[in-house]
């Protein structure tokens, strides 16, 4: 059965399965310091520009917890979205490990953060009594599946290097939103100012890991040791590092990233047939949230498991994946149609 849930239900991308076979075939020097990563390495610098550093991690909150905690003290703040993932659904670890207070500031109805929305709560500056912003967080794509374009990210950028800021970008489906834009990597990054970037593998088809790409000099200066403090310096990083030259060498990222992407427009192109089921955002990648009927939940299940968003309106998330094909959607899809026949 496959899953409407998330993407990190899928399994792992044949390319990459093939990448960690191949990087098994030997011993390698740890934490980093063998020829693997050091090839992957150089293909970030290639896609993403030749100043960049790079640090492997396990997990998206350790990626999170990471990018933060190189950019701030513990007497600090980050201004993010009130659905951000840092905010709603990583526990307490970015806050706990940072010390930092965490501001969510409200997004727009496509989950996005204006600009007008985080200039107002830029107040306060050298309050002893008040915790000082050093960080905007933004996430790509938004939890709500949609994209900011590369001038929006700019335009919060300087927004944060005007008032002495980074700009972190929270990228668990990053690869989705390049896709979904038809731009590079570097175009929503490093070209568009951003300061650090969580840079997702496993939503994407890798098995586990994640990247924390770092394009302002000034934070290399702590980051290697705070990777080490915050449990994330993998001790045989070259599973890791393989992964990602799996996905960045000839863009194997783009082609599954876009067709996951496809994958979300068949699938609205077949909802939007029923008069029961209400769009509620725009589809820009590979997520679509909508309301349907309550009643609906458990039989939808059944075939294929998905998210209840916000039950109070009976809105749900629907994710596509590397692996979804148009026969799941079909399946799905044949079920509403079930379901849209009996009287209630």
């Amino acid at each position: 059965m496959k899953s409407f849930a998330s993407d990190n239900y899928a399994g792992v991308l044949p390319e990459v399965m093939d990448a960690l076979h191949a990087a098994n075939a030997a011993h390698a020097r740890s934490y980093g310091a063998d020829h693997i990563t050091a090839e992957a390495l150089a293909t970030f610098r290639e896609v993403f520009g030749s100043d960049v550093s790079v640090y492997f991690v396990f997990n998206g909150t350790g990626a999170n917890v990471l990018s933060i905690s190189s950019a701030t003290q513990s007497y600090n703040a980050v201004l993010c979205s009130e659905t951000s993932h840092i905010y709603c659904d990583e526990s307490s670890a970015p806050e706990t490990f940072t010390g930092c207070r965490f501001f969510a500031l409200p997004a727009d109805s496509n989950g996005k953060l204006a600009v007008a929305a985080i200039k107002e709560r830029l107040i306060r500056q050298g309050d002893v009594h008040y915790a000082q912003t050093a960080m905007i967080s933004i996430t790509q794509s938004t939890e709500y599946g949609t994209v900011y374009t590369p001038g929006e990210i700019k335009e919060i950028a300087d927004l944060a290097h005007a008032n002495g800021l980074y700009l972190h970008v929270d990228g668990s489906r990053f690869f989705n939103a390049a896709a979904s834009l038809g731009c590079s990597l570097a175009d929503i990054s490093s070209t568009a100012g951003v300061d650090i970037l969580s840079l997702g593998g496993t939503k994407a088809g890798m098995m586990y890991g994640e990247a924390v790409v770092v394009f302002n000099k000034a934070l290399d200066k702590h980051i290697a040791f705070k990777h080490k403090q915050v449990m994330q310096l993998a001790s045989k990083t070259r599973f890791i590092a393989t992964q990602f030259q799996a996905m960045l060498k000839g863009e194997l990222w783009r082609k599954t990233a876009t067709h996951a992407n496809a994958m979300a427009q068949e699938l609205l192109k077949a909802l939007s047939g029923h008069p029961e089921v209400v769009i509620t955002r725009p589809v820009q990648a590979n997520a679509i949230f909508a309301e349907i009927p309550r009643h609906w939940y458990e039989p939808l299940q059944e075939h294929n498991p998905f998210y209840i968003w916000k039950d109070s309106t009976h809105e749900v998330r629907l994710m596509c994946s590397w692996d979804t094909q148009p026969e799941d959607i079909i399946r799905f899809t044949s079920a509403i149609d079930a379901l849209s026949k009996i009287a209630v």
